[in-house]
């Protein structure tokens, strides 16, 4: 069985608050984008990837991957160079994967023209590829799936492309083995596994879950006890340090996690493009609408699932022409940026757990607020764009 860990690494470019009574200088905070850089900074970056480089001496045979979106890149940069630094850091070993995915962390394979999200893809793997060679191995915005998205992402010459291993997709089969997809010629996907994934994401700290604590022997013990030819674990990477605090034990989990494999002889672990490289596909899956990773329903409602979003996303989408035909880069990278999915997450209203997520991360109040300090500022840059 193969161990496949992937991370995603992002951080949102968040708005300043705009109103009718007044207008700041610019249109994202960059006081508040600043602080929370350099405390996830703290909290994991920092902390996280020097654990994992101590763990790739250490263990020879240890191997992982990351996605780090454009807009990360950028804020790494301009705040926190020394995140950026020990990211190179990882990258020199040779045994980390960066994959590829839309730079500005967009919604833009939701356009119905897909030339933006062709360009946001080409322009992440230049970035990328600052850091490292570029992966042969996609994966989209919030890992949201379709037949259509891994046709356009081998179109582009990926190999691979990760999805959700959903239960109404897959039946009977098992997300442990690769699978080509219908339409598809070559491109094989990585299914993630989402429970064994979220007991590490989401489940880690919960006191009132039957497995907690969860140890890196207990852990690796479940996953030698699976079917098939490979494990995805992929989560986001605040999962340590920032979503489960360091004195819950998760770092710990991860210092132990890697020898816990090695003493279990039909474990080993791989990355993304040695999964595509070493594994045939099992079967061909059919996904004709889009999934994703996010919330209970693991489609797009997280960020198309109201009036509000809904609302917002067609008015972004009607200033592509104009941005463009303007030839302005400034005007061009401020849209691209206030395409961010997390600008529409943020108005996400839900129930329950879902809910709490989507205000766990949001800045604003409310969704409602979230919604009008948007548009205050789509509709500012709109002006903006008429008198250029």
């Amino acid at each position: 069985m193969k161990i496949c860990i992937y991370f995603q690494v992002h951080q949102p470019m968040r708005l300043s608050r705009y109103s009718v009574f007044g207008r700041p200088l610019g249109y994202f905070d960059d006081e508040l984008n600043s602080q929370i850089m350099h405390k996830v900074a703290q909290k994991c970056y920092l902390p996280a990837n020097n654990l994992i480089l101590e763990l790739l001496e250490k263990h020879p045979n240890f191997c992982l991957s990351f996605s780090l979106t454009g807009v990360f890149l950028e804020q790494c940069k301009k705040f926190a160079p020394e995140v950026l630094e020990s990211f190179a850091a990882l990258a020199a070993s040779k045994k980390v994967e960066f994959l590829s995915e839309t730079y500005y962390h967009s919604l833009a394979f939701l356009f119905q023209e897909k030339d933006e999200f062709i360009e946001q893809v080409k322009l992440h793997q230049q970035a990328i590829s600052q850091l490292a060679p570029p992966s042969k191995v996609f994966r989209n915005t919030e890992a949201m799936f379709s037949n259509d998205v891994a046709y356009l992402a081998e179109r582009l010459g990926y190999s691979g492309i990760m999805a959700e291993g959903l239960d109404h997709i897959l039946g009977w089969r098992s997300p442990n083995y690769l699978y080509t997809v219908k339409g598809c010629q070559k491109i094989k996907a990585l299914l993630r596994h989402y429970r064994l994934s979220d007991d590490i994401g989401y489940r880690f700290s919960a006191r009132w879950w039957s497995e907690y604590p969860l140890t890196a022997e207990k852990y690796a013990r479940w996953l030698s006890e699976l079917s098939g030819e490979c494990v995805n674990i992929f989560m986001d990477y605040e999962t340590f340090g920032e979503h489960h605090w360091q004195d819950s034990g998760i770092f710990e989990f991860l210092r132990h996690l890697p020898a816990e494999v090695e003493k279990r002889q039909n474990l080993e672990f791989a990355t993304p493009s040695q999964l595509v490289d070493t594994l045939a596909p099992k079967d061909d899956i059919d996904v004709p609408y889009l999934t994703s990773w996010a919330d209970i329903e693991r489609d797009t409602s997280a960020w198309l699932g109201n009036q509000m979003q809904q609302n917002a996303f067609a008015l972004l989408q009607s200033l592509e022409k104009p941005v463009k035909e303007s030839q302005d880069p400034e005007l061009l990278h401020i849209w691209r940026l206030l395409g961010n999915s997390d600008h529409f997450y943020y108005m996400c209203t839900k129930s329950l757990s879902d809910q709490d997520v989507h205000n766990y991360f949001s800045p604003y109040d409310s969704p409602f607020e979230a919604y009008i300090n948007y548009m205050n500022v789509l509709l500012d840059f709109q002006q903006r764009l008429k008198k250029s």
